[in-house]
């Protein structure tokens, strides 16, 4: 969570990155991500370093490298903390002809790191603009990966045009809650489609390396964690360089993250790939049925991105694989032929598990679309007995556009052990998730998540929506006499009346 003062120091440094020339906003992110990452890559290294000293070992394959450079820099003055004190002109020398061209070099000549950063270009062009960002950015504690979460919401609130270019973040809680209820194992290939900054990537990563730390001893685990568990698509490649060091930073060392317009003809490919699909795609969009992969127009006729993703998740997926994805309403309740296609498609065919319903404001404040996480397997023959519907009304933030912490830092989240649950519902969703298939298939539909049939879906349609099966109980109003309610106005008129005279009494 970041405070008011590390606002105002990112405030402070996208001045200074504004007044040096650096004008596009996601040109300002991309390059305080390359700053970021120098900074984070020195401070791996001292962790290798440390780990060396207290086993008397050598460093295991370090970073910066004893000897020099293919310019004759000594490798160590690339590090942040050296050239963080370096005079204005000599890190700007030092940064833009060695600290960058290094980077790029990381991840091996066959990474997908390695071919996105082949196109970076380092923007400062003024040394005292660059040293004190540098300055800046060297005072904000960064030491919780969290806080390089909410650094990166922070800027990405900046941009102007977040919300129709799609370049913003789905807040970290919820990701983390879709990774907890799909429950990623080593062995699974997971994949985002429309993947940005790789956060569903990043986190589904971090499960797995707390709850299965085998994944990092057993030589296979090891080699398909690393080559071949992660894979992000997206057709921005500024996001894709930064999808890449975030990923990279996060310990992946070649995640397939790459350049794909996943609903294009041309892009078309990877059938049945991949065992865990997590993805918030891109909503309200609208694409020509003459560029739009033809199997996807096979499966559902139309051009609205929305349904479009859920075609294509469906193809991605093998069969038993699973998906948690983020939905405009619409997709639940829409009566076009399209809409109602896939719905049964899911229903019938597949096995729809659960309809968790997010509050209006989650997405603030770039967009206030209603929306839902959609989680369903793909079995080919169908399955759904019933859905499990979840009405999330709170996830412990506010929901208007400052989307500010309602709770301390501990109660926040889906593993917060004790919480608000009128304003955290988060953890509420993972127990009952677990329960799904006993004590919630007892729940009446008054209650916050209940269990609906297959046969009523049917009935309605193959209608998702929460609100089409909720129910609510009006409190009965009890029959008052007239001359009860008028004694009743009178009786508020004297006590208003009174409060005025009191205080005009204060006011003279």
């Amino acid at each position: 969570m970041l405070t008011g003062e590390i606002r105002n120091q990112v405030d402070r440094i996208w001045d200074q990155c504004w007044s040096g020339g650096i004008s596009n906003p996601l040109t300002v992110i991309e390059q305080l991500t390359y700053l970021l990452f120098m900074r984070r890559l020195d401070e791996l290294q001292t962790l290798k370093e440390s780990k060396a000293n207290r086993l008397k070992q050598p460093i295991e394959n370090p970073i910066f490298p004893a000897g020099k450079d293919s310019k004759g820099r000594d490798f160590q003055d690339l590090r942040w903390s050296r050239f963080k004190n370096f005079a204005p002109a000599e890190m700007w020398e030092v940064v833009k002809e060695h600290v960058f061209p290094f980077m790029t070099t990381l991840g091996g000549d066959g990474s997908t790191y390695a071919h996105h950063m082949r196109d970076a270009s380092f923007m400062f062009e003024k040394p005292a603009v660059l040293a004190r960002v540098v300055e800046l950015l060297n005072d904000i504690p960064l030491q919780d990966r969290d806080t390089k979460g909410d650094l990166y919401e922070y800027m990405l609130g900046k941009v102007a045009s977040a919300g129709q270019n799609g370049q913003f973040r789905t807040p970290r809680h919820i990701i983390q809650l879709m990774v907890e209820m799909t429950d990623p194992k080593p062995t699974d290939t997971v994949c985002d489609p429309a993947c940005g900054s790789c956060g569903f990537l990043v986190a589904a990563n971090e499960y797995v390396r707390q709850r299965h730390p085998e994944v990092l001893r057993d030589p296979a685990l090891i080699q398909h964690f690393h080559h071949g568990m992660f894979h992000g698509f997206d057709f921005d490649s500024t996001m894709l360089r930064i999808g890449s060091m975030n990923m990279l930073l996060h310990g992946v060392e070649n995640p397939d993250v790459r350049y794909r317009d996943s609903l294009h003809q041309d892009d078309a490919g990877d059938i049945e790939s991949y065992s865990l699909v997590l993805a918030n795609p891109p909503f309200a969009g609208s694409l020509d049925y003459e560029s739009c992969a033809k199997d996807l127009q096979q499966i559902v006729k139309t051009k609205k991105t929305e349904l479009l993703f859920m075609a294509l998740f469906l193809r991605l997926l093998k069969p038993g694989g699973r998906a948690a994805v983020i939905v405009p309403d619409g997709v639940l309740f829409g009566s076009s032929n399209a809409h109602k296609s896939i719905r049964k498609m899911l229903i019938e065919e597949q096995k729809v598990d659960a309809i968790v319903s997010l509050p209006g404001g989650v997405f603030k404040p770039y967009a206030g679309v209603s929306t839902a996480i959609v989680f369903f397997t793909k079995t080919n023959s169908g399955g759904t007995d019933f859905v499990w519907f979840y009405d999330l009304a709170a996830d412990g933030w506010s929901l208007d556009d400052k989307r500010q912490p309602l709770l301390p830092v501990e109660q926040l989240g889906c593993l917060a052990v004790e919480t608000d649950h009128a304003k955290n519902n988060l953890p509420d969703v993972l127990k009952r998730w677990a329960e799904r298939a006993g004590a919630e298939c007892e729940r009446p539909r008054t209650a916050q998540s209940f269990c609906v049939p297959k046969a009523d879906l049917v009935a309605q349609g193959y209608d998702l929506s929460l609100n089409r099966y909720k129910e609510v109980v009006h409190e009965d109003v009890a029959h008052r006499e007239p001359r009860e309610i008028l004694a009743e106005l009178a009786r508020l008129e004297d006590e208003i009346g009174a409060d005025m005279r009191e205080l005009e009494g204060l006011l003279s």
